[in-house]
């Protein structure tokens, strides 16, 4: 098995094994049930307060800066009264306890030297994350490893997942790109709009932003994606797989091609808890 060619390309090929890991925080019902546990009833409740708790006790301000997706009310409304259901020391255990749970149960197969072998190859990865310029990134990298292979393997991912984010948020903001216009981009190109509606915009907010992209010239007065578009958003993807490049080569291409098939089998199960069109726009694995 050979990586593809350039660090960018292996950037992007290397999100698609590790997120699905990440994710099962978001969609498993053994996490949603951890947060439940600490506190957090209603998924947006563990949703911000999981992802936030490594900024600590924060307010919205930050974290509508960091999220970047959602509108601000809609933080505003969960932040920073979770707080006052669960601290973020409580809140980053439901989180762990809930992925590694989750995790559990979809690889319960798989040896436990395979899974360690994984979580130390991905380590490795996520200990050469440059966290300069990245909050998300930074505050995960910073969180303790975990003392058992599925902890560590899950905290790996989330702490290049976030490193990953922050340089795509980079990109967006460089090219001129506010939260709701990259909403209104990627429903016009390849996501279902439901996918995205529940990120607090109103129907006025969308609609002002697909007349801004329909007047930098992204979008056809009737909503098609144009040429300059597609060219103009592939430079912010490229950006991004350029930004999260660096700890594909610190591990280098024999270890990145070992990653990929110890990791295989634990993406592909962690997939099928993912809804087919997921809003984090994560495509499926090739056999």
């Amino acid at each position: 098995m050979t990586t593809l060619d350039g660090p960018g390309r292996t950037a992007r090929l290397m999100w698609r094994y590790y997120e699905p890991v990440h994710a099962v925080t978001y969609f498993h019902p053994r996490a949603r049930a951890a947060y439940e546990a600490a506190g957090l009833r209603g998924y947006w409740r563990g949703y911000f307060a999981g992802r936030a708790a490594p900024l600590g006790a924060a307010d919205a301000a930050p974290v509508i800066a960091a999220f970047f997706s959602f509108a601000p009310p809609m933080v505003s409304r969960a932040l920073p009264a979770v707080w006052r259901l669960a601290t973020p020391q409580e809140a980053l255990r439901a989180r762990l306890t809930g992925a590694v749970q989750a995790l559990a149960e979809l690889t319960y197969e798989l040896p436990e030297t395979h899974l360690t072998e994984a979580a130390e190859l991905l380590e490795v990865a996520a200990g050469a994350v440059e966290t300069g310029g990245r909050v998300l990134g930074a505050a995960n990298a910073a969180l303790p490893a975990g003392e058992y292979p599925l902890a560590r393997l899950w905290q790996a991912a989330t702490t290049l997942r976030e490193h990953r984010g922050d340089g795509h948020i980079a990109a967006l903001v460089a090219a001129d790109l506010d939260p709701v216009e990259t909403l209104a981009w990627r429903v016009a190109v390849d996501m279902p709009a439901q996918n995205l509606l529940g990120r607090g915009w109103t129907e006025e907010q969308w609609r002002a932003a697909r007349d801004r992209l329909v007047e930098r010239g992204w979008l056809t007065p009737d909503g098609e994606p144009t040429e300059r578009g597609h060219a103009g958003f592939q430079a912010v993807e490229d950006a991004t797989d350029a930004a999260a490049s660096r700890p594909w080569r610190a591990l280098g291409a024999d270890r990145v091609d070992r990653l990929r098939e110890v990791l295989y089998p634990v993406a592909h199960a962690c997939h099928s808890v993912l809804p087919p069109d997921n809003p984090i726009g994560l495509p499926a694995l090739a056999a």
